[in-house]
């Protein structure tokens, strides 16, 4: 284990660029760019027809004026999306949605740190409308905000300010664990040895004639994956998953069987 090569670090969680999608509020794109600087965003981009920035603008955004100046305007949302590989595309949740990924704002930032897939680019529509069904489409997931049933709409730049909170947390927590990380963590095909060994053995003591089976190991390889494993920790796992194969096997030959 000493004369392993250290592997590569992994690279930085991405910042991404936020896009409105028709913004009608003057006063909602000022206080998106200060939502944005906030947390640590610099890349906005205007969907037209969007309302055009002035003064109102300038004085929600307070500090964050200039990136009000560098903000970039398309003239569709394919135009805009065009440079990024990964959309992530916001939704209430309602009516008939295209089949996609879907996480709440807190699992895409993870999913993001965990795995960065940059470009990217995260989509809000319209205050008053949202985005429609074929603007929903050219996202890579959707993204959806918690919240009460009885008041579930936030406003714009309230749903920015969430999602950019929760991206800069999930930044903040991967930068934390690569500092105090003294192995790095292994690859995600080393993970596979490890469930190669855990599912038959899932299998044997009865998880597989649940139908919950196959989300409960998915629910098992996100955990595994948050955890960021080191070679030792993986180690030991697969000591574990292999000592109780073992304790099996031996129940099925008899009380007299040896290892």
């Amino acid at each position: 284990m000493d004369d392993l090569e250290p592997e590569a670090p992994s690279p930085p969680a991405p910042r991404p660029a936020v896009v409105l999608v028709r913004p009608q509020e003057e006063g909602n794109v000022g206080a998106v760019a200060r939502a944005m600087a906030n947390m640590g965003l610099s890349e906005l981009l205007l969907v037209e027809p969007a309302v055009e920035v002035g003064e109102v603008a300038r004085a929600r955004a307070v500090h964050a004026a200039p990136l009000l100046a560098s903000a970039r305007r398309s003239p569709s949302l394919k135009e805009a999306l065009a440079p990024f590989r990964f959309v992530a595309a916001t939704t209430s949740g309602r009516g008939r949605l295209p089949k996609r990924p879907h996480f709440t704002a807190r699992e895409l930032a993870l999913e993001l740190a965990r795995d960065p897939r940059g470009p990217v680019a995260v989509v809000f529509g319209p205050e008053a409308s949202g985005l429609d069904r074929e603007e929903l489409a050219l996202a890579s997931c959707l993204v959806t905000i918690p919240a009460d049933a009885a008041f579930p709409t936030l406003n714009l730049s309230q749903a920015v300010q969430v999602v950019s909170y929760e991206l800069y947390q999930a930044r903040l927590g991967s930068s934390q664990l690569a500092s105090e990380r003294t192995e790095p963590a292994v690859a995600q095909a080393e993970l596979e040895g490890l469930f190669a060994q855990l599912v038959p053995i899932l299998e044997r003591v009865g998880f597989a004639r649940d139908v919950t089976f196959a989300g409960v190991l998915r629910e098992l390889r996100a955990l595994a994956a948050r955890a960021q494993l080191t070679r030792r920790e993986l180690t030991l796992l697969r000591g574990v998953c292999r000592r109780t194969a073992h304790a099996l096997e031996r129940s099925v030959r008899g009380p007299s069987a040896r290892e």
